[in-house]
């Protein structure tokens, strides 16, 4: 993999780590402020959190498959080069 693929590699698993625990926290503060508070607005924000999570949820798949399919292509690429001798090696 060259520096700039695994730049990019970084980037992608930094977006989609700090995605997912937006998603974890979603879930987790609206479970606590489901036993602490008893209000008609506790539910509206609950209701609100959980939807926020949903669709960061599907936006983290879409992203998830497309870096997985990217570093598929990466791994593809890198073969395909060391089976040619471009990369250095003989």
């Amino acid at each position: 993999m060259d520096e700039d693929a695994k730049i990019q590699l970084k980037w992608k698993f930094y977006r989609l780590t700090i995605q997912l625990n937006i998603i974890l926290l979603l879930v987790a503060v609206s479970v606590m402020v489901f036993f602490i508070f008893h209000s008609l607005y506790s539910v509206l924000i609950i209701i609100g959190m959980l939807i926020a999570a949903l669709i960061l949820s599907l936006d983290f798949l879409k992203k998830y498959k497309e870096t997985k399919k990217w570093l598929y292509e990466q791994s593809e690429k890198d073969k395909k080069d060391d089976s040619t001798g471009q990369n250095g090696t003989i």
